[in-house]
């Protein structure tokens, strides 16, 4: 897309600044997943041993990964599971708007072009492509004679 012009190159970055504002009205959010579970309970003579019984519940489950384990926490119906039912919509809208940006991003460098003497005044020292050795001699002392 290098040969896209000025006005492509505008109209992605108010494009990024839409997704940016965007992103700035995203609510409370948490990450994770809800599940609806049910459970047999065991008990021979209770109604959910008989075949093709779901079972009791359902139970409301928001799983999420950390730390290498899968964390769950048990959610109560009613409003308890409306609200995190909100916070994992507004996980996925955040999700999705930073996937957006980054879509964006990435245009945007590819379509911006390249100044000649960009990499010179401001660039910091040891990214033109010279060796990064130090710039001052060796500290040590020299022993006494």
């Amino acid at each position: 897309m290098p040969d896209d012009g000025p006005d492509e190159l505008a109209e992605l970055e108010r494009r990024r600044a839409g997704l940016y504002a965007e992103l700035g009205q995203v609510g409370d959010f948490r990450r994770g997943s809800l599940n609806e579970v049910r459970r047999k309970c065991g008990k021979p003579n209770c109604a959910c041993a008989a075949p093709g019984h779901p079972g009791h519940g359902p139970q409301w489950n928001l799983t999420r990964k950390a730390d290498g384990r899968t964390r769950t926490v048990h959610i109560r119906p009613g409003p308890e599971l409306e609200k995190a039912r909100r916070e994992v919509a507004e996980y996925e809208r955040f999700k999705n708007l930073t996937g957006q940006v980054t879509e964006v991003n990435e245009t945007i460098c590819s379509a911006r072009p390249a100044v000649p003497g960009d990499a010179g005044e401001d660039a910091p020292p040891g990214t033109g492509g010279e060796k990064g050795g130090s710039g001052t001699r060796s500290r040590r002392r020299k022993p006494p004679s």
